[in-house]
């Protein structure tokens, strides 16, 4: 059990740094990464930034090339 109260906290800070390096990637700032520690407004979240437009994706023209 005291492995559990290690691992746990060690796989929170990984996903959130996972999350924060995916935001500063499209474009957002990383202190969203911060709104997955709430629940069911990170799932929500996810799915606003999933389809909103990202700041730092190229013009379609660009894209396809």
């Amino acid at each position: 059990m005291e492995l559990y109260f290690i691992l746990l906290p060690v796989y929170v800070l990984f996903c959130l740094w996972l999350g924060y390096r995916i935001l500063e990637k499209a474009g957002f700032d990383g202190r969203w990464t911060l709104v997955l520690l709430v629940p069911v407004v990170n799932i929500i979240m996810i799915w606003v930034f999933a389809f909103s437009s990202w700041p730092n994706l190229r013009s379609g023209a660009e894209q396809d090339l």
